[in-house]
């Protein structure tokens, strides 16, 4: 009798379907680790997909803001993390693509330390002034740094950040002088170049173009190679001057490596599916941005090419970490 109980068990396992961490993940709350400040791109996309995924997971989804040391405050503490899809990280550029090139010393390995899930939102930057500065073109804001009229500066969200890499090439490919002043977030900047205080930045879009409309800032030039949809009539860097500038902000999911690989396809899915939402495309479009989620492998090999696209912006700015 003894046998037949085991043989029919043994077949009742064979042919029923095994639970597996990706059918009851996620069973609590989930947190999405934001390398930057409150108020920029990175933190609007993290909120966005926060509430989708809670919707479709009936689990609270927690936003956290760990900004500083040009992301890798935020990337660490991931990194760290147990690797069971409860701990996800908000990447962008800087902390994972940038940062190997600029810092010698990392307490992580962008490569070795996280799974990459998928691509939240891509937005161009934008380069904004302040109002009051006599300049409407991108030349002639250069006229008037070479002039010495003025002693212009520009913020960033620190060294390493697409804004300072950015505000680099412009500096060193028109050969004029402009103060860095570094914060913790693009988000940062912005309210010091509205009060004057900081003569410009490169901004993430969705983060700039409210304050464009309001009339508080001025766009001068896009970062990308093409013109955006959300500001069409404000040039690009490359028709502006400079044809090898392309800098566009990508905002990603990873997880810590060793997150087992169906909950990754989960993540996968579930976030592509929420950042397709109608409402969720066309709040990133309005403010010039766009959504394409990469699989992970494709994803990986996207973060390969910007690797190797950074490393040699880095070496002909000669930026460095100090």
């Amino acid at each position: 009798m003894r046998i037949l109980v085991s043989a029919a068990a043994a077949i009742l396992a064979a042919v029923l379907p095994l639970s597996s961490p990706a059918q009851e993940y996620p069973t609590r709350s989930v947190k999405i680790i934001v390398t930057l400040a409150p108020g920029g791109t990175a933190d609007i996309l993290a909120r966005l997909l926060a509430e989708k995924l809670s919707s479709a997971w009936g689990q609270p989804v927690v936003v956290e803001n760990r900004p500083g040391a040009s992301g890798m405050i935020g990337a660490e503490a991931v990194a760290k993390a147990e690797p069971d899809g409860y701990t996800l990280l908000m990447g962008y550029n800087a902390e994972i693509a940038i940062n190997p090139s600029i810092f010698r010393s990392m307490s992580y390995d962008p490569r070795k330390a996280f799974t990459p899930v998928t691509i939240v939102g891509t937005t161009p930057m934008l380069l904004v002034i302040h109002p009051s500065i006599p300049a409407k073109s991108l030349q002639e804001l250069i006229d008037l740094a070479r002039s010495g009229r003025a002693k212009l500066s520009y913020g960033s969200a620190g060294n390493g950040s697409t804004p300072h890499l950015g505000a680099e090439m412009l500096k060193n490919g028109a050969r004029i002088d402009l103060t860095h002043v570094p914060f913790k977030s693009a988000a940062l900047a912005i309210p010091q170049v509205i009060g004057n205080h900081v003569s410009m930045v490169f901004s993430g879009m969705p983060l700039a173009m409210p304050h464009v409309r309001a009339g508080s800032l001025r766009a001068i030039a896009v970062s990308s190679t093409t013109r955006s949809t959300a500001a069409p009539d404000v040039p690009t860097m490359a028709e502006s001057g400079f044809p090898d500038f392309d800098i566009t902000n990508w905002f990603g999911i990873f997880v810590p490596a060793g997150t087992p690989a169906p909950i990754v396809d989960k993540l996968y899915a579930d976030i592509a599916r929420s950042v397709k939402a109608e409402d969720m495309v066309a709040r990133l479009r309005r403010e010039g941005g766009d959504i394409n989620p990469l699989p992970p492998k494709e994803f990986a090999r996207f973060i390969e090419a910007e690797a190797i696209k950074y490393q040699k912006i880095v070496r002909e700015s000669g930026i460095t970490a100090d």
